[in-house]
């Protein structure tokens, strides 16, 4: 396994602290290095804040070593934009225009927090409008457990079904306890696609309102004072956003009886994040049974506010009209929902 990024060993948010460091020698010791019962190599290294010449590294070194597990983790996601030559060039397009293999990682850490712009977005809308003929893997975990199975089982399909991985990685959720997992859900665990609402669960007939969503505006709605409010409506986490899993969607939508809106909830703007992908697949998998509606930010040509109390009024706003609680709002404003999607 070959990690690699900016900051990676200690990781950008202090997460991960991988490699060790003597204070008084400067010696360095990496614990995932001195496994007794490790089978298999591990090396991490911080690389240059040079996302085009480190991604195009990592790319090459990925088609050379295939039997490698290979990450590159961005500092932040918006950080991709100074790689998107290797990425539109080689990375997305290897099969199809180069004949190639590859099953580069990329994490990109993603979510609006108020930090600005330039801190929010890793341009999922990007990846999955390149997204075609099978030719990567997209997700968007929301537990600890879901993280390490799905590079678990990236591993896993080297040799198989070989497939560049885009992880849209949290950042405030890194120390969030909704988002922890316990050891027993890392031992005997599995990649689920689609996370159903196992509270909602219990009494499926009450469920009026299906809130479909992914990353960290899951955990701003399940937190939100809302959510008890609201017994009628589920959250329902769509954790793979590409290969889209229609087939393990289809059981949970038909799994609420007595349902009577199904709604896409995102914290990007309209024209940005999941919403334009999702919106046409979702219109097939329900097949006018409901009506499709669309939460979130209206379109803006920035990823996010530049202010964080601009930022924290607009996500509670959001959060509210996910719920059901206030008037549906015109194009001007920044909270946009739509009670007409696209397939009516």
């Amino acid at each position: 396994m070959r990690l690699t990024g900016e900051d990676t060993e200690r990781g950008t948010f202090s997460q991960r602290h991988a490699v060790f460091h003597d204070a008084t020698t400067g010696a360095t010791f990496t614990p995932l290095q001195a496994l007794p019962q490790a089978q298999a190599a591990f090396e991490i290294h911080d690389s240059p804040l040079s996302e085009a010449a480190a991604l195009g590294f990592e790319y090459g070194y990925n088609i050379q070593e295939p039997r490698r597990l290979v990450i590159w983790e961005a500092q932040y996601g918006d950080f991709i934009n100074g790689a998107q030559v290797i990425i539109d060039e080689f990375l997305v397009a290897a099969r199809s225009k180069w004949g190639l293999t590859p099953s580069l990682v990329l994490l990109l850490p993603h979510g609006s927090e108020g930090a600005g712009p330039d801190h929010s977005s890793a341009r999922l809308e990007r990846f999955l409008q390149l997204a075609a003929e099978k030719n990567m893997r997209i997700a968007n975990c929301t537990t600890a457990a879901q993280y390490f199975h799905l590079l678990r089982r990236q591993a896993l399909l080297l040799a198989a079904d070989p497939l560049p991985l885009i992880v849209m990685t949290p950042k405030s959720l890194l120390r969030h306890p909704l988002v922890a997992s316990s050891l027993r859900q890392l031992a005997r665990g599995r990649w689920e696609p689609v996370i159903d609402d196992a509270e909602a669960r219990r009494h499926p007939e009450a469920v009026r309102r299906l809130l479909l969503c992914n990353g960290k505006v899951y955990v701003d709605l399940a937190t939100s004072a809302y959510r008890e409010a609201h017994p009628e409506a589920a959250l329902v986490r769509v954790e793979q956003l590409y290969p889209f899993q229609a087939d393990a969607l289809r059981p949970v939508l038909d799994g609420y009886p007595n349902l009577e809106a199904v709604v896409w909830v995102q914290e990007e703007p309209q024209n940005m994040g999941a919403w334009t992908f999702v919106s046409t697949r979702l219109c097939e998998l329900i097949d006018g049974r409901w009506p499709l509606q669309y939460v979130g930010r209206a379109p803006s040509s920035s990823p996010a506010e530049g202010s964080a109390a601009w930022f924290a009024a607009n996500q509670q706003r959001l959060i509210a009209h996910a719920f059901g609680e206030g008037e549906a709002e015109s194009t001007e404003s920044f909270i946009l929902m739509v009670r007409k999607g696209p397939c009516q």
